[in-house]
């Protein structure tokens, strides 16, 4: 039996709908029945293939307009938001033109103008965000561009029709026009910061088929797909292609050709998904010692696998965590300055503002802790050791910090190696220490 054969009858029609749902043209809607009915499938057949295809990114699923194939782009490049995404996330209900729902929007204008002056900056693929104004709402689709009514009201049948004509979609939903903008605009950055952070979904192709081996194969099976590929370790898999365990040349090493790898195959292995940040995995496979990941789906089925040197290669790579500047983190951290003191340690300043503040009117603790550890953060990539995870800390709070006080956050180096980072952050307020805190990080090495 050949090591990387497709499982059964069951994967190959699988691995077809997949095919058939990726050949599909953006902005057709699917179902269930009606993928069955066509190609010829149980619907449970269908319905997981759907679920695996909505996963992976080819189909996206939205309340009140169903299963639609879209455009997966790749994620290091933020995408724009559609007018179904809109639609959901104002939590409306669509009034005209349904056909443009897939359509991406570039910008939002609020109506809070006359006509003439509102002209003037709407133009395609834009939203107008406005009240019940019916000849702002014409005039918006006729310069190409989306409505969205606001305050639960609704508009002509006259609009209605000529949304549908222009394939541009009218909403409506009952917030106000500032919670509208404000909802929208908060999704955008988010969109932005979930974009910059670098997913495993990144690396691999689900459409690329993983060498595995079936728990039946043999270590004779193994030499052979390994001889074929180059490669020493493989996940395995059962009949329905999910990762039961992994063999490498270790595992292999003075056993009989005809022995079935399932007995020699380390089982329950460490798996991430197409979500799972390369950081997180990078961090796991440095800290147990593992070269290979395999990646599955919802039903532990393989998707593909990624190594070890890959995910290293690909976090030099990664935008740094202070480049999402929207982040709680980022805003706060932005608000200090960093300094040297006479002697060339790392020092930052900074003001203890009302938004840090916790119940009891003084520094929150978590953002004294956050404080600390961005910190030490800081004087570990001076090390030139950039990418690290915390693997300890311990902090004592030994005095409460009122609110705009000016802080000064000291990490002072205890010791370094290859692979690990010992760090004191003290933090003082006129010279009195308020805090302390002793963290252990985990430096991840590329070489």
């Amino acid at each position: 039996m050949a090591g990387n054969e497709t499982a059964g009858g069951e994967l190959t029609k699988h691995e077809q709908l997949l095919q058939y749902i990726r050949d599909l043209p953006v902005g057709t809607r699917i179902s269930v029945r009606q993928m069955a009915k066509e190609r010829e499938v149980s619907e449970g057949t269908a319905y997981r293939a759907l679920k695996e295809a909505e996963q992976i990114g080819y189909v996206s699923t939205k309340e009140r307009i169903g299963t639609v194939r879209v455009d997966k782009r790749r994620r290091s490049h933020p995408e724009q938001l559609t007018f179904a995404e809109v639609l959901e996330i104002v939590q409306g209900s669509l009034l005209g033109g349904e056909e443009g729902l897939s359509k991406t929007l570039h910008k939002f204008v609020i109506g809070a103008m006359e006509l003439d002056e509102m002209a003037g900056y709407i133009d395609a693929g834009s939203l107008l965000i406005v009240g019940n104004r019916e000849n702002a709402h014409r005039l918006a689709l006729a310069h190409g561009a989306g409505v969205l009514v606001t305050g639960g009201f609704g508009t002509g049948g006259d609009v209605k029709q000529l949304a549908d004509e222009r394939k541009l979609p009218i909403l409506t939903c009952r917030h106000d026009t500032f919670t509208v903008a404000s909802m929208i605009n908060r999704a955008m950055y988010d969109r932005l910061i979930k974009r910059k952070i670098m997913m495993i979904a990144d690396l691999v192709e689900p459409s690329a088929r993983a060498g595995s081996l079936k728990q039946s194969a043999t270590v004779a099976d193994f030499l052979k797909t390994s001889a074929e590929t180059g490669f020493s370790r493989f996940p395995v898999v059962d009949e329905w292609n999910r990762v039961v365990g992994m063999i490498t040349s270790k595992d292999v090493v003075g056993s009989a050709a005809g022995q079935s790898v399932d007995k020699l195959m380390t089982r329950r292995p460490m798996t991430v998904t197409m979500n799972t940040p390369i950081a997180s995995a990078a961090h796991r496979m440095v800290s147990e010692g593992i070269e290979l990941l395999p990646v599955v789906d919802r039903q532990r089925k393989l998707a593909g696998v990624v190594s070890r040197a890959e995910l290293l290669r690909a976090m030099q790579f990664a935008n740094r965590p202070q480049q999402l500047g929207e982040t709680f983190d980022a805003l706060v951290w932005a608000g200090f300055s960093e300094r040297r003191d006479e002697a060339g340690r790392l020092l930052f300043t900074g003001l203890a503002t009302p938004q840090m503040s916790g119940p009891l009117g003084t520094l929150s603790e978590g953002v004294l802790t956050m404080l600390m550890q961005q910190a030490a953060a800081k004087a570990t990539d001076e090390l030139g050791r950039r990418e690290h995870m915390l693997e300890n800390m311990t902090t004592y709070f030994l005095r409460t910090i009122a609110i705009d006080a000016t802080l000064t956050v000291q990490p002072l180096l205890i010791e370094a190696s290859r692979r690990h980072v010992k760090m004191e952050v003290q933090v003082l307020q006129e010279g009195d220490v308020m805090a302390k805190a002793m963290l252990t990080a985990q430096t991840i090495d590329a070489s």
